[in-house]
């Protein structure tokens, strides 16, 4: 039920976007310095479909001209501005393929993370009442890894203070992700698939909340698997770790 309402989602966002073009609008055959600067008038506008028609009309008609590279980077962001995110994502790969020296690299790291997270937290999942916190976090942790990417390779770039603050954000969702899981095999008394799952928490996301609130859970199955000794470890952790009211 939830992927059909996923799919129907997706399915409408695609017909409103395509209702906010012009199907009439053509590209007239103008010099590429025209177009080019059409384009940016639009994207400075917000009229980002109408930039993306233009643009992607310079990058097939002159694929080799001295815009090429810019009209790339304008039509992603084009692309990110008007929710096409597939589309958003495939350029930005194709442009790190073509250009791997550009001097705007960190934010391509920091645009494909923003439109990773903004797959993982799509507005029409929420509007069709679909569960937001056990969803697959394939896309939370693709941002995750674009991200860290970004303040590895580039600590000094612009884009390295947010992209710390985000990173933040993604790891308590990926702990709750995996908080809901360990909850789960709780209720299926998998306890020693709850322990396992609740290690791996504590070892790549020991500083959030929602690790703190799975000790106790880790405790019990202990417990029920007659480990005291590890049981009384968890405690003392418990103790020094107030649990949360999630």
């Amino acid at each position: 039920m939830k992927r059909i309402k996923y799919l129907v989602a997706t399915a409408i966002w695609s017909l409103l976007l395509m209702g906010c073009s012009n199907s009439n609008d053509v590209v007239p055959d103008s010099p590429p310095t025209e177009l080019y600067a059409d384009a940016q008038q639009k994207l400075q506008n917000g009229n980002f479909q109408g930039a993306i028609t233009q643009l992607e009309a310079l990058d097939s008609r002159y694929p080799f001209s001295a815009y090429s590279s810019q009209v790339q980077f304008d039509l992603i962001y084009a692309y990110y501005k008007s929710a096409n995110l597939s589309m958003a994502l495939v350029s930005i790969d194709r442009f790190m393929r073509l250009n791997p020296t550009h001097p705007n690299i960190d934010y391509m790291l920091y645009l494909r993370g923003l439109t990773d997270m903004a797959l993982d937290d799509s507005t029409l999942q929420g509007l069709f009442g679909i569960d937001r916190s056990d969803r697959d976090p394939i896309y939370a942790l693709a941002a995750f890894r674009d991200f860290t990417q970004l303040i590895e390779n580039y600590p000094d770039s612009q884009y390295a203070t947010d992209s710390q603050k985000r990173l933040l954000y993604l790891k308590n969702r990926l702990a709750k992700h995996e908080l809901d899981i360990a909850r789960y095999y709780t209720k299926r008394g998998a306890d020693v698939a709850v322990v396992n799952r609740i290690e791996q928490m504590m070892q790549n996301y020991p500083d959030t909340q929602a690790t703190r609130d799975a000790l106790p859970l880790m405790k019990n199955a202990y417990e029920r698997l007659q480990l005291n000794e590890q049981a009384d470890q968890v405690a003392k952790l418990i103790a020094a770790n107030p649990v949360g009211g999630e």
